[in-house]
């Protein structure tokens, strides 16, 4: 059974999150994944996480979750035979993936003008905060940072998100258009330049709001009802009901509970839905505060309509539902579960098949298999090479 990118290999200069997630998605469907590492400074992520024990092996949990079906080689690529290796395994490779600091690997004579001399067909994706070009290019940043300056802080009403949303938002940017130059490729054998940027994803996650400001700056339409969140005599109840349809069918189901309003059962279209929606939302706030969110929750399910009460992480890991998705691999031997992909092939579909390599697991045998005999690889050690 052939895996969707077995056969393509692919450079993984990243470290983090994000550049990490987005060759681990590639990794999962059958790429050949080399994770690069520099000896004395490697991913700071591998020793991050709630195990203490795996953090101080550099097999921490965070490092885990996008580290699995990769190898993993250590390489300088400050000294000049850790270039040459570099340059060896660019010839045989497909894809590399860096989110150095713009600039840095061009200063290495490793930028995408000189290894596309040395491959062609060589697809080179960059992963950083702001891209490649504009003011900003040359600032470093976090997913953190990114919120801040993307506006995501702000529509959240100051309060930053305690999830590295944009940082995984940001891997399957990049892998997507990875996949798209490799799909392009086969047909006119061209390489390409691939420019991701941290800020271009969190705007395009707000893409509507986005448009609507530039469209008419500083509108907003109304809260809506709709898709309100409501404190209930237990716990909170998220309704998601926008449609003129859902909110006929809301207000129906809410009259046979006693709870009649005609008034906004009768609404015809979304501009009517806005007008009405504060007065709506009243309304609601009386009405869901009688039960409790589980109560809301199973009379929504009864009636068809989107609504969920709020629950924690720890909930929703537990919920046997996610024991009929394909999206977690089983921990085992001290190494944790860990999510897969979000997603599932009738056929040859995303698997881990071997856990996250230890650093520089693969050193002495991917030397090897670029012809490099035990004394040229000790010739890199005395260098400092790998």
């Amino acid at each position: 059974m052939a895996a969707p990118f077995e056969g393509v290999r692919v450079l993984d200069l990243t470290h983090v999150l994000a550049g990490p997630f987005a060759t681990y998605q590639l990794a999962v469907l059958g790429a050949d994944v080399i994770k690069i590492e520099s000896p004395d400074r490697p991913d700071f992520v591998r020793e991050k996480g709630p195990d203490a024990a795996l953090n101080r092996q550099r097999r921490g949990v965070n490092y885990q979750v996008q580290g699995g079906n990769k190898r993993a080689m250590t390489l300088n690529l400050k000294t000049d035979g850790g270039r040459e290796v570099f340059r060896r395994l660019v010839r045989t490779a497909d894809v590399v993936v860096e989110n150095y600091r713009t600039g840095a690997l061009e200063e290495l004579g490793l930028g995408y003008a000189q290894l596309s001399a040395v491959n062609p067909r060589l697809i080179h994706c960059s992963m950083t905060g702001y891209g490649q070009q504009g003011p900003r290019g040359r600032f470093n940043a976090y997913d953190n940072v990114i919120q801040a300056v993307s506006g995501v802080i702000d529509r959240c009403d100051g309060r930053k998100p305690d999830l590295a949303f944009i940082d995984y938002a940001g891997g399957y940017n990049a892998a997507f258009a990875i996949a798209a130059a490799l799909y392009g490729r086969v047909r006119d054998g061209r390489g390409q330049r691939i420019d991701c940027s941290m800020l271009d994803t969190a705007l395009i996650l707000m893409a509507p709001q986005v448009a609507a400001e530039l469209h008419a700056p500083g509108s907003a339409p109304p809260p809506e009802a709709g898709l309100g969140v409501y404190d209930t005599a237990e716990g909170v109840f998220v309704l998601g009901t926008p449609t003129p349809d859902q909110n006929r069918r809301l207000w129906t189901a809410l009259a046979v509970e006693g709870h009649d309003h005609p008034q906004f059962r009768g609404l015809k279209d979304f501009e009517e839905l806005y007008r009405h929606s504060a007065a709506m939302r009243r309304v609601l706030t009386r009405i869901f505060a009688a039960r409790t969110a589980a109560a809301w929750e199973e009379w929504a399910h009864r009636h068809g309509l989107p609504g969920e009460r709020v629950r924690t992480l720890g909930e929703t890991t537990r919920d046997e539902h996610l024991a009929h998705r394909p999206l977690l691999h089983p921990g085992g031997g001290g190494d944790p579960t860990v999510p897969v992909a979000a997603f599932a092939y009738e056929h040859d579909g995303p698997r881990r098949d071997r856990p996250a390599p230890a650093l520089g697991e693969h050193t002495h045998q991917i030397p090897s298999e670029l012809g490099y005999t035990r004394a040229g690889v000790e010739a890199l050690k005395r260098e400092r090479a790998i």
